[in-house]
């Protein structure tokens, strides 16, 4: 991992560097936003109700009990999925945080306080995502086909 001036955190480069880093310390979460810096003392919003939440609202990283494909498939989706949030706004990225579980926001998603930031996502592991996503999964699939 290289480091970034920004809050002062190391750079996860690519996709087996996340992985890597998601063995040795599970329990980790993903966050796309404007960085630790900007979120700190300020937790997610619920947008259609205005309601603040009790944390920042995260992906989770490490896989839960029932995956049984490999730990790669699973950041791959976890990376991909709030990839648009970056991409609407140039002035956030990903980072990889740990934290303590206070509840859950309107999409179900975790909501995490007692944030400690851990690193930034690189430009490269979101491309390696993104194409490994591309590659091993039936993207947009539902239930409805």
């Amino acid at each position: 991992m290289t480091r970034d001036a920004g809050a002062g955190l190391p750079v996860v480069e690519d996709l087996d560097r996340l992985e890597a880093l998601v063995r040795a310390r599970p329990g980790l979460y993903l966050r796309y936003s404007r960085g630790p810096e900007a979120d700190a003392g300020r937790p997610s919003t619920d947008y259609e109700s205005g309601l603040p939440l009790p944390g920042l609202s995260v992906t989770v990283l490490s896989p839960e009990r029932w995956w049984t494909r490999p730990l790669r498939d699973w950041l791959a989706r976890q990376v991909c999925k709030y990839t648009h949030l970056a991409e609407a706004d140039d002035r956030r990225r990903g980072w990889v945080l740990e934290g303590r579980e206070v509840g859950r926001g309107p999409d179900s998603e975790p909501l995490v306080g007692d944030v400690h930031p851990v690193a930034w996502l690189g430009e490269r592991a979101v491309a390696q995502a993104r194409e490994h996503y591309r590659r091993v999964f039936a993207a947009g699939r539902d239930s409805t086909g």
